[in-house]
């Protein structure tokens, strides 16, 4: 028996729990208020694609003469050959069969249907993958070919990341919902259902919370709540998450509240924990929180405790979850995407709420965003070296707004100084602050990948946006990332308010330099939507754009608008995410930008070198006093020699260092060689007091004359280019 059942509703990923739960579980210890976790969404899937349960749907399908199209019937006559194989190929993605990888690369092993049609276009980009990774992807074919098949033929609602989404999308009213929930329980549901019963039975709860991140978890929580209040009335439910979050802060609907007894807004410890106390000793308060009372929906923030520090919420706690049972795939040739849908990830959070906290795209008034507060670094550490010993996962994701730099920088030391082998990657914007020498800091410490957002590419709308960066400053950045091996996405924008026909192959122009030019290694289109709790939301006219506003009595973010410009920008969709798919892949960078569209469109009036030149930066010299000088490399082999010219002899010091895949030597006066060799032990990470620019240039003016010289000298900078840093 646990106090609590919380619940992520499907669907969210395959690969790796969404976390909330996993935070509010590691809270809730803290409290010691009993708790048991489950994904509704992985569990219902792993019933779903199994052999018992599509011996059941392919029989199903025949019986009610639900098989129409021709590539179903290619699978339902090919039935035989995915019950063979079904069971050993989701084995093989949760990572137990490594060796199936051989067998499903041969020709004419897998059953195919029409998803496996596009493997000639994307043969070239996985012809280079490795056997494993191409098995994963015709295995994520496989799969795909029989979610067709369900959604033709069994339940037209299934998606593997989201169910039944459209009921979730800017529902402004509660009826389309409310509507469906009164109809018979579909296949998914009756799945679904089945394994919450077994855990209500099994737990006990008196709270059951729901997490619901996205749209696409909407009515699945919402059929859950109603089976457990028809069968288990005593039962209290609760619905906190992102969704609620952003879209449920105006619910009106007292219908909602016939399946939910509470609707919780922002950070969940709190309310969570007056819930239950409410539930335990029948208090009566709240911390942000919808509830029905004397037949009205009521929201209530009446208790006078603060919210919980980052520093005081916990570790989060992934037991009850099925790690081990989790589904690698991979769907498209994108290298963040496969981050994303490949491997299991330890989710973290180095900042609550975003440090920048301006983009006026962004719901930047609500709280998740607008309260910013960082976590110390040692805490941070703590936290992963906990989760790698509960898991046995040393993979981490930092789920944050923007990793701020400073923290990323402290976190970085952390993980040297602890020497922790970890791969972790974050979202980030791309300002000056990430030089060349702290991204190489990041790399050794185990960052491979960084996402942020270039959005327009254009500096007059990135200006009005208020990113706080140009495009020139984006270009270095992710030059900086790449060089030191990071991997480097770019969310890309389309359509924000006033953007013209011009500024649109404008943009497109410097994402292809991008590419060309090779910092920047992945990215992904989408078109501006305009949500009410962002700054165009909130002060629509300033940004010449009119909404169309409706009554709220449910569901309230995405708000659709007319631009005064009268430009229809999704026609540029198609276009701009195929020439985005060759960029990806190297190719298509000759190709006039025009022959991507259908459409006649302007010239680009960006400069063919506009990219390169922003590149061509002078070098800074001027270090700052207070900066760290850190040494990442070994210790060298130290050789004496004596050189002599015109009659004067000199004793030098030749210092060979080894790296992990080359060598490098220079070559020092005899005493300036000795006291940099003895000042290297002091620059290492490890040290408990990191050495400062300044302090370093004293000690060497003790002893030497002209520190800069030496500093800037072509020896020093050779070690600067393989782990001498300046931070």
């Amino acid at each position: 028996m646990k106090d609590l059942l919380l619940i992520t509703p499907p669907f969210t990923q395959l690969n790796t729990p969404y976390p909330a739960t996993a935070y509010l579980k590691g809270f809730l210890n803290t409290k010691e208020i009993s708790s048991f976790q489950i994904d509704l969404g992985i569990e219902v899937i792993l019933n779903l694609f199994s052999k018992k349960e599509f011996e059941i749907i392919f029989n199903y399908a025949y019986e009610n003469d639900t098989i129409v199209s021709e590539n179903c019937e290619r699978i339902y006559a090919l039935k035989d050959s995915y019950l063979k194989t079904i069971d050993a190929i989701v084995a093989f993605l949760q990572g137990k069969n490594e060796t199936f990888a051989r067998q499903i690369c041969t020709e004419g092993f897998l059953p195919e249907a029409s998803r496996f049609q596009q493997l000639d276009d994307l043969e070239w980009a996985f012809g280079t993958m490795g056997m494993q990774d191409k098995a994963k992807h015709l295995a994520t074919l496989y799969l795909e070919d029989l979610s067709d098949f369900i959604v033709e033929c069994v339940d037209d609602n299934f998606g593997f990341s989201k169910y039944a989404e459209r009921l979730g999308r800017s529902a402004n009213s509660f009826d389309e919902l409310y509507n469906k929930l009164q109809e018979e329980p579909t296949y998914i549901d009756i799945i679904t259902l089945k394994i919450l019963e077994d855990q209500l039975q099994n737990q006990q709860p008196k709270l059951v919370c729901f997490s619901i991140p996205f749209p696409g978890n909407l009515y699945s929580a919402f059929r859950c709540a109603q089976y457990i209040k028809e069968n288990y009335p005593k039962i209290k439910i609760a619905m906190g998450g992102g969704f609620p979050n952003t879209e449920l802060r105006s619910v009106k609907d007292k219908r909602v509240f016939s399946f939910f007894d509470y609707i919780t807004l922002d950070d969940g410890e709190l309310p969570i924990e007056l819930l239950f106390e409410s539930i335990q000793e029948k208090t009566d308060k709240y911390k942000r929180t919808f509830l029905l009372e004397n037949d009205l929906v009521v929201y209530k923030n009446n208790s006078v405790k603060a919210d919980y520090k980052q520093s005081q919420v916990g570790t989060p706690d992934y037991s009850d979850l099925l790690l081990d049972s989790y589904i690698s795939v991979i769907e498209i040739a994108n290298p963040m995407h496969s981050l994303w849908s490949d491997g299991r990830w330890n989710k973290l959070t180095m900042a609550h709420g975003c440090y920048w906290g301006k983009c006026t795209f962004c719901d930047i008034s609500l709280d998740y965003i607008k309260i910013y507060e960082p976590i110390a670094a040692t805490i941070l550490v703590d936290r992963m070296e906990q989760l790698i010993e509960q898991t046995g996962e040393n993979g981490f994701h930092f789920v944050d707004e923007a990793a701020p730099p400073s923290l990323m920088k402290a976190l970085a030391l952390e993980i040297i100084k602890r020497n922790l082998t970890v791969t972790w990657w974050t979202n980030i914007r791309f300002e000056k602050n990430f030089t060349s020498d702290l991204c190489q800091l990041f790399k050794a410490s185990g960052c491979i990948a960084v996402s942020g957002g270039l959005e327009v590419a254009s500096d007059r709308l990135l200006k009005l946006i208020d990113k706080g960066v140009t495009v020139a400053q984006v270009a270095q950045v992710t030059r900086n990332f790449t060089e030191a091996n990071i991997m480097v996405h770019s969310y890309l924008m389309y359509g924000y308010p006033t953007q013209t026909v011009q500024e649109t192959v404008d943009s497109l122009e410097m994402v292809r330099q991008l590419f060309e030019l090779g910092v920047l290694q992945s990215g992904f289109w989408h078109q501006f939507a305009l949500t009410a709790h962002s700054p165009v939301g909130l002060n629509p006219s300033e940004y010449g754009i009119i909404p169309n506003i409706k009554e709220i009595t449910f569901a309230n973010n995405d708000i659709d608008f007319k631009d005064n410009t009268g430009l229809d920008h999704s026609v540029f969709s198609f276009g701009l995410k195929k020439s985005l798919f060759n960029y990806m892949h190297g190719i298509g960078f000759d190709i006039p930008l025009q022959e991507w569209f259908d459409f006649k469109i302007p010239k680009s009036k960006i400069n063919l070198d506009y990219i390169e030149d922003c590149l061509k930066v002078i070098p800074d010299f001027n270090v700052k006093s207070n900066a760290k000088i850190i040494w990442l490399g070994t210790l060298p082999i130290l050789e004496q020699y004596q050189k002599s010219k015109k009659g004067k002899t000199w004793e030098l010091l030749k210092l060979t260092f080894h790296n992990q895949n080359s060598s490098s030597v220079i070559n020092l006066d005899k005493a300036e060689g000795e006291w940099f060799v003895d000042k290297l032990e002091y620059l290492l990470p490890t040290n408990e007091k990191l050495c400062s620019f300044k302090d370093l240039k004293i000690d060497f003016e003790n002893h030497f004359d002209n520190f800069e010289l030496f500093w800037y000298s072509k020896s020093i900078n050779t070690l600067k280019n393989i782990g001498l840093l300046t931070l």
